[in-house]
């Protein structure tokens, strides 16, 4: 007589797939930040309702308010080039799942902006602390709200070139 699968076996199976989905949702994201994807960058988030807390560029009750933010900053060029030059690494990853569609989770963040315009270089750390749900049967972010640790702002001096 065939034995019938483990209940708690499928459980943690879906547990686990549903972690990586959220690692890859915020690979995603991040890819979108640095590669100037409004679009991208937007679809990572819940359709309505998300919150979103990004300290000194804003808080809102909905993505679309970040988005425009993104697009503003990220996207601003002179001669054709990019002026704002961003690389986010996530680390650390803490991820909990509430349910089928339900989690939160925790992230580092290593920053690094190359600011053409005012010639400085930053680099940062902090903390970002997210929840997720699960929209259209994909994972979306549903509140992420980020917490910087320290920053370092330096100039790019003369000699620097960034190529591009």
């Amino acid at each position: 007589m065939p034995q019938s699968p483990d209940p708690g076996l499928a459980a943690r199976i879906a547990r686990l797939e549903a972690i990586e989905e959220i690692k890859a949702l915020k690979h995603r994201y991040l890819r979108a930040c640095d590669a100037k994807d409004p679009e991208e960058f937007r679809a990572c988030f819940v359709a309505a309702g998300a919150s979103i807390d990004y300290g000194r560029l804003g808080a809102f009750d909905d993505a679309d308010g970040i988005a425009e933010v993104f697009e503003r900053i990220a996207l601003q060029q002179v001669d054709g080039k990019n002026v704002i030059l961003d690389m986010h690494h996530a680390l650390h990853p803490d991820i909990t799942v509430h349910g089928e569609d339900r989690a939160s989770g925790r992230w580092t963040l290593k920053f690094r902006q190359v600011n053409l315009l005012d010639g400085t270089e930053s680099v940062s750390t902090g903390e970002y602390d997210d929840e997720y749900a699960v929209e259209d049967g994909r994972w979306k972010m549903s509140k992420c709200h980020f917490r910087r640790y320290w920053a370092i702002t330096r100039p790019l001096g003369e000699s620097c070139r960034v190529d591009q």
